[in-house]
């Protein structure tokens, strides 16, 4: 069986990044409109997390969760968390870097479900 979220090595080396400013942190995807369906990056002592947040796993030994609504939706999915250029969420710990998280995905085969 496959992770349900990884990510690549920019996104590795940006969490490394952040990891050294802002001490431990975790990631959420809210499945929100706009901003809220991008992961979001916040310290982990920040963000409550509530009943309704499944945690889909780790990447950068930071673990990554998501509203159980959105959840439904990409559970046959994996997340691939990658960065590019440009303004992400404004409460999301990358935009001053002048990047952003985004989620690209992949369905899984039914040999990797």
């Amino acid at each position: 069986m496959c992770d349900k979220v990884i990510a690549t090595n920019e996104a590795l080396g940006l969490i490394q990044k952040l990891k050294e400013k802002h001490g431990p942190l975790l990631f959420h995807q809210s499945g929100g409109c706009c901003d809220g369906s991008s992961p979001m990056c916040y310290p982990q002592d920040d963000f409550l997390l509530g009943d309704s947040d499944v945690k889909m796993g780790e990447i950068g030994e930071t673990p990554f969760y998501m509203n159980r609504q959105q959840y439904e939706y990409w559970k046959h999915t994996q997340l691939i968390i990658d960065v590019v250029p440009g303004r992400g969420g404004m409460f999301s710990l990358e935009g001053p870097e002048g990047v952003r998280f985004i989620t690209r995905s992949r369905v899984f085969p039914k040999e990797e479900s």
